[in-house]
């Protein structure tokens, strides 16, 4: 993804620069869903540690109130589950960044709750789950593409993380919608990175594990959260294993 034969900006070297300074430091980084829970997690991680970052939510007062909070994140109103709204997401993301080099596909629709058995699953609920979590991805980053490719050939950094979960390969009475969703992303993401490894677009599916979000206490009310992954944790994980694909990806490069 990242040749050593490539310079950055100011002409350091990546080896300098991650030597020298944060390797997010000066990344532009769009996260979708960004206004809770692990969204959330990783604007805040992303602009502490001197990324530019956009982030996507649906709700216009949440978002402008998460821009008030993190200075320098661009806040962005659009629904990934809706088709027509994908194109102006990516117009203002590129806009407001100058250009892309990391995608964080985060925005996730657990379904309905009490999490229905999936021969329970109303048709239009099981659209609505593969809208968000699996065409959303799919043509926000078909849209991005040309900008995640040019940033690989000026050697920045090319990188997609799509957010899994476990639920993608186990399978759990209940959370079929879920479940099926995430694991068509997450066979999408694998086959994306064999086609695009090439350009230097590498490709990551991660699961964030059993967090204490929204969405968790949605699915399992229940559930104690003192047992649970704080998102931050999880965030911080998520940016390790991307700064990692890029050092990996800059060595076999060279």
């Amino acid at each position: 993804m990242l040749s050593a034969t490539l310079r950055l900006s100011k002409g350091e070297p990546l080896e300098s620069r991650l030597a020298m300074t944060d390797p997010f430091s000066g990344l532009r980084v769009a996260v979708t869903g960004g206004t809770s829970g692990l969204g959330l997690a990783l604007v805040r991680e992303l602009i502490s540690r001197g990324a530019r970052v956009a982030f996507v939510a649906r709700l216009r007062e949440r978002v402008e109130q998460v821009a008030r909070e993190n200075p320098g994140a661009h806040g962005i109103v659009g629904d990934v589950s809706v088709k027509e709204d994908i194109y102006p997401i990516a117009i203002q993301i590129t806009g407001d960044l100058g250009g892309l080099d990391i995608l964080i596909n985060n925005a996730s629709d657990l379904g309905p709750t009490p999490l229905p058995m999936l021969s329970d699953t109303e048709c239009e609920d099981l659209e609505h789950v593969f809208a968000t979590n699996v065409f959303g991805p799919f043509r926000l980053t078909k849209a991005l593409m040309g900008a995640l490719a040019a940033s690989a050939r000026e050697g920045r950094g090319a990188v997609v993380l799509n957010v899994s979960s476990d639920a993608a390969v186990n399978a759990y009475p209940g959370w079929g919608s879920y479940g099926s969703s995430k694991a068509a992303l997450h066979h999408m993401s694998r086959i994306w990175n064999e086609e695009h490894a090439a350009e230097g677009v590498r490709f990551l599916s991660l699961d964030p594990g059993d967090m204490d979000t929204p969405m968790h206490a949605a699915a399992i009310p229940d559930a104690d959260p003192a047992t649970l992954k704080r998102p931050e944790q999880s965030a911080h994980e998520f940016l390790e294993a991307i700064a990692a694909e890029m050092m990996v990806e800059s060595h076999v490069s060279r």
